[in-house]
């Protein structure tokens, strides 16, 4: 019997049965959480169960041009993709529920409402995918989150990498894809990236909350230090900044322009022997 069809005493004990559970239809729709967290809570770094209509690739997944989403299977196959980042999202964010054991309550409390928020985009994004002839399992997906996130050793690099960093560099994707769409007539998918990016701003809101918490200030030096290597801001961020929606998540400008501006230092060449 699945995890989660077993009713879940504590917050903890939820969070673990999500990230383990192998049923999709619970993925999709979780059971109510608890209200109570456990008194002493044990420290875990779990991995997520996957269900079998899932296939998990680790491949590289192919990038998309604008002109590509004039086909109807490759604007389902960006829905997919979507919806498995949700799925990655909310069960890391269950992952550091049983891993930061000995954060704040508040923060707890916070974790649970952006999960409550990924579901949500996740159902978002499986209607739009049904509505194009297509369902979940029909396109491969890659853990890509899974392989970086919990590499995270403390909750500030949690929330320097999954908050400030991917769920930020989301509110810059959702503008861009939601041009892609509209380009090829798909209102329909561009209002559900209207509606991710703008919901992300308060995901993005409590990282910088908890950093700032934490470090006493939003600095870009002390964020790209608190991010686990060899991850470097270039994967934090869109082609173009949404510097409107960053500064609705609490980023200061001087912050915005460095990582607009950040390029990777080059390595000196090794001497001559």
């Amino acid at each position: 019997m699945d995890q989660l069809k077993v009713p879940a005493l504590t917050v903890e004990s939820w969070a673990r049965n999500y990230i383990t559970s192998k049923d999709l239809s619970q993925k999709c729709a979780p059971p109510p959480v608890p209200p109570r967290f456990e008194e002493a809570p044990t420290a875990e770094d779990l991995r997520p169960g996957r269900p079998q209509e899932l296939h998990v690739t680790r491949t590289r997944p192919k990038s998309f041009k604008p002109g590509a989403l004039t086909r109807t299977d490759a604007r389902a196959e960006l829905h997919h993709r979507f919806w498995h980042h949700e799925l990655q999202a909310a069960e890391l964010m269950c992952w550091a529920l049983v891993r930061f054991v000995d954060t704040p309550v508040a923060f707890k409390k916070g974790l649970l409402r952006i999960f409550a928020d990924e579901v949500r985009h996740m159902q978002l994004y499986e209607k739009r995918l049904r509505s194009l002839g297509y369902q979940l399992g029909d396109f491969e997906v890659r853990d890509w989150f899974w392989e970086r996130v919990p590499t995270c050793q403390t909750p500030l690099a949690f929330v320097a990498l999954l908050g400030m960093g991917l769920e930020a560099a989301n509110l810059d994707h959702t503008e861009r894809f939601g041009t892609w769409f509209r380009a090829v007539d798909d209102e329909e998918s561009a209002l559900i990236q209207d509606q991710v990016g703008k919901e992300e701003i308060a995901h993005v809101r409590f990282a910088t909350r908890w950093f700032k918490e934490w470090t006493g200030a939003i600095e870009f030096d002390a964020w790209c230090e608190a991010l686990p290597p060899p991850l470097t801001p270039l994967l934090m961020r869109g082609k173009t900044l949404h510097r409107e929606r960053r500064r609705k998540a609490a980023f200061p400008e001087e912050f915005s322009d460095a990582l607009g501006s950040f390029e990777p230092t080059r390595r000196s060449p090794r001497p001559q022997r």
